[in-house]
């Protein structure tokens, strides 16, 4: 198949999803298009069956406000016709969704079908989606969408609660890669860089935005490192890390945080911890959490939104109120305490992850192609 996949090409879970999504779907053969503003972070175009093409949206003074919206369904038309494009397939419901239908009417005035698959990820509907400016739009473009997917049974329940939709949404969980090169003899080598021998490492990976309440996660940390020898690392950037950086400070624990900022070294981090905290006031899905569990390392999550569809308590780690950090607190020490049992947790998080394992996940994108195609027909 020939497939455009159009996507945000940042550090934020939907775009890597997609991006992960179409290098896999092109080393199974299918022709894959990427259509954006950037190319997405996580794309090398190292592979004769992935193309990369950039929307360049015009500036000028009419526009207070640039429409990308418009240039990418122009974008999307070109493309179609040059290259013979068979499959839309968007995420995130706004602008993408709603440029694609535009494409899609473009190209049906020239005699051209085009379905287009539509994957909500979260914010795009709980947040935005549900704001009075672009509700109606939203709910048109689902709507009009061919097949709709979303990445849980949780995101699925909020859009029909949020939303008049008509259509079945289908639900395909976020997926990982499990063949990615695990050096233990690396790992073992460089962990000293981040803490000490009898040092448990904890880790947290966000955009720092007030949903991932980043001040639960330093609390949680406080309350463990009173108990055990540890360290903190905190990955990512956005709006909150200067209150956690501050809150470190007046908790004194200042020694045993360290703030990365965004990094390329996520794989390397999570290799060298013991736990992965996600207190999250909500999660569609939980893609952090679930890449923690790849790299074998166990979770301390919130009960919201889609963390339950992935954090199995007792097997991956342990689920908890939102905001009860006693309780996360006391089930992080339940699993770093004993050698043997942080033992146990990290094999079971590992096998917690293989049902999330892209090669499980890939052929139900797929199947959804095959009949939106045939459909068209």
């Amino acid at each position: 198949m020939k497939i455009a996949i159009v996507c945000y090409p940042t550090f934020g879970g939907s775009g890597v999803v997609a991006t992960e999504l179409g290098i896999e779907l092109a080393n199974r053969g299918h022709e894959i298009h990427f259509i954006t503003y950037r190319q997405p972070v996580r794309l090398a175009l190292l592979n004769s069956n992935v193309h990369y093409h950039e929307v360049n949206v015009p500036e000028y003074p009419l526009f207070h406000y640039q429409p990308y919206e418009l240039a990418l369904s122009s974008k999307l038309v070109d493309m179609v016709k040059l290259y013979k494009i068979e499959l839309l397939h968007v995420h995130y419901a706004i602008p993408h969704a709603y440029a694609g239908y535009m494409a899609k009417q473009m190209l049906k005035d020239e005699g051209i079908i085009l379905p287009m698959v539509t994957t909500l990820h979260g914010t795009d509907i709980t947040l935005v989606g549900n704001h009075p400016f672009y509700k109606t739009a939203v709910c048109f473009s689902i709507n009009k969408s061919d097949v709709v997917t979303s990445v849980s049974q949780s995101l699925k329940d909020d859009t029909h609660k949020l939303f008049n939709i008509k259509k079945d949404i289908h639900v395909i969980p976020n997926f990982i890669e499990l063949n990615k090169l695990r050096n233990e003899t690396s790992i073992s080598c460089h962990r000293s860089v981040m803490a000490k021998t009898d040092e448990r490492i904890i880790t947290h990976i966000s955009n720092f935005r007030k949903v991932k309440r980043i001040p639960d996660v330093i609390q949680i940390f406080n309350k463990i490192q009173q108990k055990i020898p540890a360290k903190l690392m905190m990955v990512g950037d956005g709006p909150e890390k200067a209150q956690a950086e501050q809150l470190c400070y007046d908790l004194e624990i200042q020694n045993k945080v360290i703030f990365f900022g965004n990094s390329n070294e996520i794989d390397k981090i999570l290799s060298y911890s013991d736990l992965f905290l996600l207190p999250s006031e909500t999660e569609s899905f939980g893609l952090a959490a679930l890449e923690a569990m790849a790299w074998s390392v166990p979770v301390i999550s919130s009960n919201s939104g889609g963390l339950p569809e992935v954090n199995f308590p007792g097997q991956s780690g342990f689920l908890s109120n939102v905001g009860d950090i006693n309780e996360m607190a006391e089930n992080a020490l339940k699993i770093l305490s004993n050698n043997e049992t942080l033992a146990a947790f990290k094999v079971n998080a590992l096998e917690v992850a293989k049902q999330f394992d892209i090669k499980n996940i890939l052929p139900l994108y797929e199947d959804l192609y095959k009949k939106a195609l045939q459909n068209s027909l």
